[in-house]
């Protein structure tokens, strides 16, 4: 089903005030972390709204993605708060770590031969998992 304006409208929303939490709280917090909000999907009853998060440097991303789903009222709360003449109800926050930029750094490792040659053995390169 294809996503309707109002969904896209809240999603952007959504997104643009997460960026400005999300990052107050690396800044405070975690030094030499940058979070950044690729997506936000949002369902069509506007209940529910996918996060998916890039954390750079990766080897951190599952531990501040845990983090980030433990303090998701205390966010949801500071976003309800931001968007409050905007938004009747705040969505449930679904927090995903975006794999994206690991996936595109093999497939440019193995293009400049710096791994085994994906032409040669196609199973180097892992199959990603749809959600």
């Amino acid at each position: 089903m294809e996503e309707t304006n109002r969904q896209r409208k809240i999603a952007g929303v959504l997104q643009q005030d997460l960026v400005d939490v999300l990052q107050r709280a690396a800044q405070d917090g975690m030094k030499g972390v940058i979070i950044s909000v690729s997506k936000v999907s949002v369902t069509a009853d506007l209940g529910v709204a996918k996060v998916y998060l890039s954390v750079f440097p990766s080897g951190k991303r599952d531990e501040i993605i845990e983090g980030v789903k433990s303090n998701t009222p205390l966010i949801r709360h500071e976003l309800a708060q931001r968007t409050r003449n905007q938004l009747r109800r705040m969505p449930e926050l679904l927090f995903f770590g975006d794999d994206s930029l690991d996936y595109i750094e093999d497939i440019d490792k193995s293009l400049k031969g710096k791994d085994v040659d994906p032409i040669k053995n196609p199973d180097v390169l892992p199959r990603r998992q749809k959600r």
